[in-house]
């Protein structure tokens, strides 16, 4: 008898009840996750080790993804036993060894059997689940390392690890505050479950479709206004939503279609709303996430990971808003229809109380210090009055929403919680072994200690490894192999870890593979590789930003606010001239010759002072050029 998921069993165990299982199990997540963000545990006098907390958030989430999740493709109608007692077994073993880890870790010396024989179990379920929720390719990541932690130190020369016994390494990695149940799981079982679960309840109770109407509103009276209304929304929305592929097809089903009655070629279409949605991902405050976890690697607060990202962020959309404008220009697109378009007034006064809860968790990180997921939990609380009594448009969010969103952030969670239990693992074999130590000193001796080699090497592995992952999925593994590296040589950690974001979100719009800008190209009905070469196109100041900002810490609110605000405004007007070359465009079409002296001048202007001790020359030479354009009429353009 056939499973919905592809699985062929002979006693698939009934449907509707064991979902409803998974279900319950995904609210309990959840609520576990809140009512540590509220605090409540010490409120009751519970006060347990932060391993047994994560052990039992950690069943609870295997439970979870075993009992939704299919070991295929497609919707899950049946579930055979065997998942059915693998949840168990989860959920049990998981309880357990967190209901006796103060006694385990007691013991630990003496390498307890049951110890062994769960934390064994663990590393199975999760080995699977990794697979299951992230794809093989990650799953075979995670055995390599597994297996390196065991034969590693048959490895002759710089990559031979330490002898560890087979007891040792199962404990180890499943236990042990350094491995499994560290900082990854951490800040996802914590700040990412919080923040999703706000997320969420944004998106049910009407708060995205107040923002894409109120983008509309605000951009669709210009030209080429349906891409800047899909900048706008996505740009708001994904700062929050945590998936570069969920907001593209939140917003995207209404941006894309309207970009392409607009005139917008498909693949162009596709092509801007992949990369809004990803530079979502890098748009403070909260970055999908992001900065809370670098902020807790970085060891520093999170408004410093903020500052620093604020400036790159802007060049980013700037560059995506010029292309957008100055394609329209080029091939005549015009303005949204104004039956399209509503009115500003009544879609503001309709939706301004969607402002309110960002308001709340700035106020709350920005001015109360409040931790990450306490903050995202005072805005989830200020949106429930505002869905229930305000709504947007006369929808009002049911109350029962409140708790259905339970369930359905548990299971959008397992695939975060699996990647970062297997961060973990990873973190964990290289501590165990030493071969962090050995990798760190390969990716240096590979280059040749040569800085740009290092950074170009780093850009590339970040691109490789984040093909296919989800936003804290590849900041995890980057943070864990690449950004080492390039500290060791005198990169500044706040840069080294933007550096390896940047780039390992690349990977959702640089093809083959292009998660992001192939789900764009599905919604507009395109090419795939060419949607996917177009999301490089305007998607080119992320390429180049992370190696300016390396070498101008300017660029990352460094240094005094005059030098700040020069090196910012040197950039805008060089991201603004290098975006017309590509585009060929600026008042007229511009010709060839045109096209690379405005790039020229653009990428002097852009380049930052501070990167090097002749930094302020290329400033000088980069306005003079641009003058020397307007002076003979290159800023009117040339017929072609």
């Amino acid at each position: 008898m056939a499973g919905g998921d592809g699985d062929t069993v002979r006693a698939p165990i009934a449907s509707w009840t064991v979902r409803i299982a998974g279900r319950l199990l995904g609210g309990l997540l959840t609520a576990a996750a809140l009512a540590e963000a509220a605090d409540l545990y010490r409120a009751v006098g519970i006060v347990v080790f932060a391993e047994q907390r994560l052990l039992a958030l950690l069943g609870l989430a295997l439970g979870t993804l075993y009992l939704l999740k299919g070991s295929g493709p497609g919707p899950r109608l049946r579930v055979p036993w065997y998942d059915a007692v693998a949840a168990a077994a989860g959920v049990l073993v998981c309880f357990y060894l967190s209901w006796h880890y103060e006694r385990i870790f007691e013991e630990l010396y003496a390498r307890p059997r049951d110890a062994l024989i769960g934390g064994a179990i663990i590393l199975a379920l999760v080995a699977e689940g990794v697979r299951r929720s992230a794809g093989p390719v990650l799953f075979i990541f995670l055995l390599s390392f597994f297996t390196l932690g065991l034969v590693g130190h048959f490895i002759p020369g710089q990559f031979q690890g330490r002898d560890v016994d087979f007891d040792r390494l199962v404990i180890y990695l499943s236990l042990d505050s350094n491995s499994l149940v560290g900082i990854p799981l951490t800040v996802a079982t914590t700040i990412v479950i919080s923040f999703i679960y706000f997320g969420n309840l944004l998106d049910l109770s009407g708060g995205s479709r107040f923002f894409t109407d109120i983008s509309t509103a605000l951009m669709g009276r210009y030209r080429g206004g349906s891409a800047k209304i899909a900048v706008t929304a996505s740009s708001l929305f994904g700062s929050i939503s945590g998936s570069a592929t969920s907001n593209v097809v939140s917003t995207g089903v209404i941006t894309i279609p309207l970009m392409k009655k607009g005139g917008y070629p498909a693949h162009t279409a596709g092509a801007i709303e992949a990369v809004a949605s990803t530079g979502g991902q890098l748009m403070p405050p909260m970055m999908g996430a992001a900065a809370f976890v670098m902020a807790e690697f970085l060891q520093i607060s999170y408004q410093e990971v903020v500052l620093a990202a604020l400036i790159p962020a802007v060049l980013y959309y700037v560059a995506l808003f010029i292309q957008a404008d100055l394609f329209a220009a080029r091939e005549g697109i015009a303005r949204v229809e104004e039956g399209s378009i509503p009115p500003r007034w009544p879609v503001f006064r309709a939706g301004w109380p969607y402002v309110v809860p960002f308001a709340v968790v700035i106020w709350c990180l920005f001015y109360l210090n409040l931790r990450p997921e306490t903050s995202a939990l005072w805005a989830a609380g200020s949106l429930v009055p505002v869905g229930l009594f305000i709504g947007y448009q006369g929808e009002r969010m049911r109350w029962w929403v409140i708790f259905t969103v339970l369930a359905k952030t548990g299971a959008l969670c397992v695939q975060v919680l699996m990647i970062s239990c297997m961060a973990g693992v990873i973190i964990g074999v290289l501590n165990i072994t030493g071969l962090g130590f050995a990798l760190t000193q390969a990716i240096i001796h590979l280059a040749g200690g040569q800085t740009p080699l290092i950074l170009l090497l780093a850009a590339l592995i970040s691109i490789v490894l984040g093909m296919g992952m989800p936003t804290l999925g590849v900041y995890l593994l980057l943070a864990t192999l690449v950004t080492p590296s390039m500290v060791e040589v005198g990169i500044p950690p706040m840069a080294a870890h933007l550096f390896a974001l940047y780039f390992g979100m690349l990977s959702l719009i640089t093809p083959p593979v292009a998660v992001a800008a192939f789900t764009a190209a599905t919604v507009a009905e395109s090419d795939f590789l060419r949607t996917g070469f177009a999301a490089v196109h305007f998607g080119w100041t992320a390429y180049v930003v992370p190696f300016l900002f390396v070498l101008a810490p300017e660029l990352l609110m460094e240094g005094s606010a005059l030098t700040i605000i020069h090196t910012a405004a040197t950039a805008v007007i060089g991201v603004w001239l290098v975006s017309a070359g590509f585009m060929g465009f600026f008042a007229r079409p511009l010709g060839t010759l045109h096209r690379v002296l405005f790039m020229a001048a653009g990428f002097l202007l852009f380049f930052p002072a501070g990167g090097v001790s002749y930094g302020i020359w290329t400033d000088v030479a980069g306005a003079c050029l641009a003058g020397f354009l307007a002076l003979i009429g290159g800023f009117r353009g040339e017929k072609s």
